[in-house]
């Protein structure tokens, strides 16, 4: 897999030293940042021009630290019921084979029975088989991979420009800390969030504005409307109406497959739903001379 064996204890050993930290995030915002951008441009550094490296040193580094804050979130929830956490953890251990051999039994029989799966090409145009995020993966791979954040993001290179958000990551927390200290009295100032601000955005690929509003939508009239002024109810009744919300969606998702995929129906022809999301510019080019797909303007 192109991955040498210290190339494994370097991604568990970055996956064991952010679990902390976005652990933290986790249990003050309910939003956990991915380590995918920073694994990949580490390892895509120390081995260019190998992506199927990259991949499985993101996939280690990336997930180990996912996994283990969805364990401690599990916990918790634990704690909060009276769950015994030997019971709790076996019930994770067991709940992590069954799900592990779902996913790899059903992404096998979708790879074998359905033609042309992913190849967006080659697919009718209300097939629901496109693999979005399937897709930024690839692409990522290539970035990161294949081109390597070197000649992408080093000196001199069109996107070296990028490199100046990690120094703003690191200094927009401290100002609002200083604000925060000179205004004291400013009660909104704290609630100034940047790893939420940025962090929001490590979503767009596949998410797209349908998704944001819908968020945006419901979390401000359940945690501000609500929250201010029937607090009562919000206490009981938001954390079950969340997971209730997840639950739903996915219990829907099941009953929609069966239901309109027996009639060959995959999609819904609805305002909200369409392919391109009111932006059919978002895949063209904007470098001059590149390669103009039918559709998109060309550059001078």
């Amino acid at each position: 897999m192109q991955l040498p064996y210290w190339g494994l204890f370097l991604a568990m050993a970055m996956a064991f030293v952010f679990t902390l930290p976005v652990g933290i995030i986790t249990a003050t915002t309910n939003t956990t940042p991915g380590l995918n951008i920073i694994t990949e441009m580490v390892i895509g550094y120390i081995m260019p021009g190998k992506p199927l490296a990259n991949v499985v040193f993101k996939t280690y580094g990336y997930m180990s630290m996912t996994q283990a804050i969805t364990f401690l979130s599990d916990f918790k929830l634990g704690y909060y019921m009276k769950i015994p956490p030997r019971s709790m953890f076996i019930a994770q251990l067991v709940g992590s084979v069954i799900a592990n051999a779902s996913y790899f039994w059903t992404a096998w029989w979708l790879l074998t029975d359905v033609p042309h799966i992913c190849d967006t090409n080659q697919l009718p145009d209300d097939t629901p088989w496109t693999c979005p995020s399937d897709s930024v993966f690839f692409s990522a791979s290539v970035i990161w991979g294949v081109v390597g954040p070197a000649r992408m993001f080093g000196p001199g290179s069109i996107y070296a420009g990028l490199n100046y958000f990690f120094l703003l990551g690191l200094l927009a927390p401290a100002v609002v800390y200083l604000f925060h200290r000179l205004f004291p009295e400013k009660k909104w100032i704290p609630l100034i969030n940047f790893p939420v601000i940025f962090g929001s955005s490590g979503s767009m690929p596949p998410n797209k504005a349908i998704n944001y509003n819908c968020w945006f939508i419901v979390g401000f009239v359940v945690n501000y409307w609500v929250f201010k002024h029937h607090k009562q109810w919000w206490g009981r009744y938001a954390y079950v109406m969340s997971a209730a919300l997840d639950a739903g969606t996915s219990f829907m998702g099941v009953v929609a497959f069966f239901a309109l995929g027996n009639y060959n129906i995959y999609s819904v022809n609805w305002w909200g739903g369409v392919t391109e999301d009111y932006c059919p510019l978002a895949k063209c080019p904007t470098e001059p001379g590149a390669f103009i797909p039918k559709g998109c303007p060309e550059l001078h």
